[in-house]
């Protein structure tokens, strides 16, 4: 059994950011029908599969209108000659990382490989199959890495153990029967483990990830102890990097530091433990052109959807699609540099802060709370006079001040107080803090 507990800047953090690069981005193109979680007919959500780095995949699905766009858009192209067609030419990492720390992200987890096997390092095994020798022709996770890292900003890894359909020529996954299933098609024989494990080590070795995130699960041969386990790549991974964290996505029973949910799935996940929600700014990880804003969330819903997942004791992951030839397309670039604007006024009220079990949230008005030491935060959505619940056992209304705005009036009528909160100089929640709590 691996001894390692969350370190506490993990807990601290509240908001990473996810980069989703790939030969998916050359095509760039998936249906955005919805959220996974909101739709039930699993047939329907592979065939018309909103993830655009599903792209490898859905393609091979017979009538899926993403085969069609193929057909029409690139006629008889293989998928690999994507990954020749990714030049990546206006790819600056600096300016990236720049951007990522605006955000107020703590760490920053891109893609290593997905499920269609291109590694974004020369990985071994993997011949000239990867960015260094192919597309972009270029170490791409040490570039991120080394600009991440200036920037001061911590640097972790996803890696898709679960899924490579290179090694794994079967049915593409498209339903939730047995056959089809995406668990049916996952690799699971000795020579693939070896091949992920040696990948996963391959990444520790040249990086020291502060994350490590793995997709899917992990190959079932390595459960099993012996050199090749994956204990013993826990066991690697905590001597080389002490206070990293790895995910939950290895398999049931395995080790894990926190839990995942993705969009509105696995929210069971979303407990009283260390807990991440991921998903991305749009409705796909995977840069998706057909997007436009109406998919996407807005800056200020982005932050009211960090501060809800701050608010119950989680983080947030939110995922950047950038384009083939490196940029970050602007939809995405303002919802990030949306969540820094409102970071640099607030963000003291987020980092390190913990749930508040005491206090109720509510959406009219709409209130979070979360709490610091001996100071309970109310992120606040509105303007003028508001009444909330606030139990006179759970909050002493005696010391409140709007955060970067002063000392304020706060009344208490029963169980309920109310306050006046004035126009914001950015778009986003106010914060209140209520300090000195007994």
């Amino acid at each position: 059994m691996i001894n390692h507990s969350c370190p506490e800047w993990y807990l601290d953090a509240k908001l990473g950011l996810m980069v989703s690069w790939g030969a998916f981005s050359v095509p760039a193109w998936a249906e955005p029908i919805g959220e996974l979680g909101t739709v039930d007919d699993w047939n329907y959500w592979f065939t018309h599969n909103p993830y655009a780095e599903w792209y490898r995949n859905t393609i091979r699905i017979e009538g899926s209108p993403a085969k069609q766009f193929h057909i029409q858009n690139f006629k008889d192209c293989a998928y690999d000659d994507l990954l020749d067609m990714w030049k990546a030419e206006s790819f600056n990492p600096d300016e990236w990382a720049k951007l990522f720390a605006y955000s107020g992200a703590q760490y920053i987890v891109p893609l290593s490989k997905h499920h269609d096997g291109i590694t974004l390092w020369d990985a071994p095994g993997t011949g000239t199959r990867n960015t260094v020798y192919r597309g972009p022709k270029m170490d791409i996770m040490q570039k991120i890495a080394d600009a991440v890292r200036k920037a001061g900003v911590r640097f972790g890894v996803y890696y898709s153990g679960g899924l490579d359909w290179e090694v794994t020529k079967n049915l593409p996954p498209h339903s939730d029967n047995d056959a089809t299933s995406v668990s049916a098609n996952r690799p699971v024989d000795a020579a693939y483990s070896f091949y992920a494990y040696h990948h996963v080590k391959d990444l520790i070795d040249r990086y020291k990830p502060d994350v490590l995130w793995n997709d899917i699960e992990w190959p079932d041969f390595s459960k099993r102890e012996g050199k090749y386990s994956l204990d013993s790549l826990f066991e690697y991974y905590y001597q080389q990097v002490p206070y990293g964290v790895v995910n939950d996505r290895w398999g049931a029973d395995q080790h894990r530091d926190y839990k995942t949910s993705e969009y509105q799935l696995m929210t069971e996940n979303e407990d009283l433990g260390a807990w991440e929600n991921c998903r991305g700014i749009g409705l796909s990880f995977g840069y998706n052109a057909v997007e436009s804003e109406t998919h996407s969330l807005s800056p200020e819903g982005a932050i009211k959807y960090l501060l809800d997942i701050v608010s119950r004791g989680g983080n947030l992951l939110l995922n950047v699609g950038p384009t083939a030839s490196g940029e970050i397309p602007e939809i995405q670039a303002k919802v990030l540099r949306g969540l820094g604007d409102w970071m640099a006024l607030y963000s003291d009220a987020v980092y390190g802060t913990r749930r508040h079990d005491g206090l109720s949230a509510s959406d009219s008005p709409w209130v979070r709370w979360a709490k610091k030491g001996k100071t309970t935060f109310a992120y606040i959505d509105g303007e003028g006079a508001l009444e909330f619940d606030a139990p006179e056992t759970q909050l002493w209304e005696g010391d409140a001040e709007i955060v970067g705005g002063g000392a304020l009036e706060v009344k208490r009528n029963k169980e309920k107080i109310s306050l006046a909160i004035a126009p914001r100089k950015v778009a986003g929640p106010a914060v209140i803090a209520f300090n000195n709590q007994r």
